[in-house]
């Protein structure tokens, strides 16, 4: 029998990996087809209306609205990185994908969602400032601040994930060793399909996840413990409920993001045990859910939202 590292050398990259969907629910990916093109066409729809409400609406010119329109703007890309390959594998079965496409695919996948956890993070500093500095609001938190805070996002996730995709070309894998447990290529996924030591691959991974969602977290709750001293030092308990809830939106959205990463990353870790088709789901509800509800609780919680996307609706219906 050859030893280990004799059949690495005979090992290769796949041309294409295979991509199951949601395992074990293939007979009915056309119903499934129907939920799924719902949920995108919702995530899409209303994060473009926001993005327009606030392009024109003057009043909603403001460093909050404009870190919303990173949000929207951020969740687009999120949609779109999972829309193709998904829809591919529900409505034509088409589940083959290039393994340089994979790698493509996977990196703006994961670059949008370090993007939405660091906009998060900016819409909890834009949360702190407004709340305990409101005075020198508008002269913190300037355009020129807000552009360099948008690139700064940017730049972090890009240079963050880049070293991503060449950390796996490296890797030699097996030949058979081709399928996804998603319709769409995810880093722990592809990186187990691999036939040599993935180590590196892991810590690198595991260092991505701690210094960008992990520190943003730990930061938004640090911002929020900083509202909430400045929100009991106020007098009428009236003055509070109406400063707190300025942050109720902004808070929903950090749950809806982060509950789901928690759930992704505990289950990759320690769930290995768990059939599939949790694993599917999990990183389905942490990919898509999202950027379908954060339109919805915006427009619900946010007034000047709600009212700028209906004027941009009955513009639309007026064209």
């Amino acid at each position: 029998m050859l030893p280990f590292q004799s059949y690495v050398n005979f090992s290769f990259q796949p041309p294409a990996f295979l991509m199951i969907g949601i395992p074990g629910m293939e007979a009915f990916n056309g119903w499934i087809s129907i939920p799924f093109f719902s949920m995108y066409t919702v995530a899409l729809t209303g994060n473009c209306l926001i993005l327009l409400a606030v392009r024109r609406t003057p009043s909603l010119h403001q460093p909050m609205y404009y870190f919303l329109s990173m949000l929207a703007l951020t969740d687009v890309g999120l949609t779109l990185s999972t829309l193709p390959t998904t829809l591919a594998v529900l409505w034509f079965d088409r589940r083959l994908i290039g393994f340089n496409f994979c790698l493509v695919q996977m990196f703006f996948l994961h670059s949008f969602s370090v993007m939405e956890s660091s906009v998060l993070l900016a819409m909890s500093f834009d949360r702190f400032v407004a709340i305990s500095n409101p005075l020198h609001y508008a002269a913190v938190l300037t355009n020129n601040v807000i552009i360099r805070i948008g690139m700064a996002i940017v730049a972090r996730a890009t240079l963050s994930l880049f070293p991503v995709p060449f950390l796996l070309k490296r890797l030699n894998f097996c030949p058979g060793k081709i399928l996804l447990s998603h319709s769409f290529c995810f880093h722990a996924d592809v990186m187990k399909q691999a036939c040599a030591d993935i180590t590196v691959n892991i810590f690198y991974g595991l260092y991505v996840v701690l210094s960008t969602v992990g520190v943003d977290s730990l930061l938004i709750i640090m911002s929020y413990t900083l509202i909430l001293h400045t929100v009991m030092g106020l007098a009428s308990p009236r003055e509070r409920l109406r400063t707190l809830n300025t942050c109720v939106s902004h808070i929903l959205a950090v749950l809806v993001f982060y509950i789901p990463v928690i759930g992704v990353s505990m289950i990759h870790r320690f769930g290995r045990q768990l059939p599939h088709i949790v694993h599917a789901l999990v990183a389905y509800v942490y990919l898509v859910i999202p950027p379908v509800l954060n339109p919805i609780i915006y427009s619900v919680k946010s007034k000047p939202i709600k009212k700028a996307m209906l004027k941009v609706l009955r513009a639309k219906g007026q064209a």
